[in-house]
């Protein structure tokens, strides 16, 4: 069963319970194996029924929000249909992002041969991500972005369609795990030892959640902290594989790009 999932409660009054989601637990419960730890039981058996008002993969942490009645949910639910809900996330991406901002703008459509999957493709729903580049590695770079909208795996898709998937994505053409001995010359273990990875699971984190409170309406904002795994690969980026800092493929920075990728018909 694993250690117990400690729950990290943001924010909580008798509408709404927003919890900072540790990694690797589930949003609801799975389908088949109801004792596996999810977030939705979890906070039930805490504070009684709750309404998901939207989800996070299970590698994915971060800012995840709930509602604890009915017209709570409607109300919450509504803001996402109708984009009014601000979701910035924080990511470390594979390769060298060369411009500052990015606008991504490409419909996602579910993929036909992996159920649960999404694809770049014309036929799909709009879907909108802002990038911001925050710092640049050698062989990565830590990227904001901010969804506006919403659809399944929109960050992932998008980050890979332009050829800088999360650094770890099995899914997307990532790797699925990161290893320290990648970055840090002369690395060395021990005989007979086997290395672990350093961070295997989504480098992705849902830093901030901004929405109109269901019952006073008044706008909130949320942040959840890195999580200690995600601080300590951004450390071992930082000193094992920072960029020169006469990098030569900033010709454009500080311009903002809008990126409309070639999708699938």
């Amino acid at each position: 069963m694993g250690r117990p999932v400690t729950l990290s409660i943001l924010y909580c009054d008798e509408s709404i319970i927003a919890v900072n989601k540790p990694p690797g637990v589930l949003s609801i419960p799975d389908r088949f194996r109801k004792d596996i730890p999810n977030l939705r039981t979890l906070l039930e058996e805490r504070f009684g029924r709750v309404f998901v008002v939207h989800r996070l993969d299970k590698g994915t942490s971060g800012v995840m929000l709930f509602a604890r009645t009915a017209e709570a949910h409607r109300a919450l639910s509504l803001q996402f249909q109708y984009h009014r809900v601000e979701k910035v996330y924080h990511a470390v991406l594979a390769g060298i992002v060369e411009r500052e901002e990015l606008d991504i703008d490409f419909p996602l459509l579910p993929d036909p041969r992996r159920p649960g999957h999404m694809i770049p493709s014309a036929r799909g729903k709009e879907a909108r991500t802002h990038l911001r580049v925050l710092q640049r590695f050698q062989i990565a770079t830590y990227v904001e972005c901010r969804l506006v909208t919403g659809r399944l795996h929109q960050v992932r898709v998008h980050c890979a369609a332009l050829g800088h998937p999360l650094l770890v994505d099995p899914d997307y053409g990532g790797a699925e795990a990161f290893f320290l001995s990648s970055i840090k010359r002369r690395y060395k273990l021990s005989h007979g030892d086997v290395e672990r990875p350093l961070f295997d699971r989504l480098s992705l984190h849902a830093v901030a959640l901004e929405f109109d409170h269901p019952t006073t309406h008044v706008r909130m904002h949320l942040e959840a902290p890195l999580p200690k795994d995600f601080r300590a690969l951004l450390h071992a980026l930082h000193k094992y594989a920072p960029l020169a800092p006469t990098w030569k493929g900033l010709e454009a920075a500080g311009k903002l790009v809008a990126v409309h990728l070639a999708v699938h018909p």
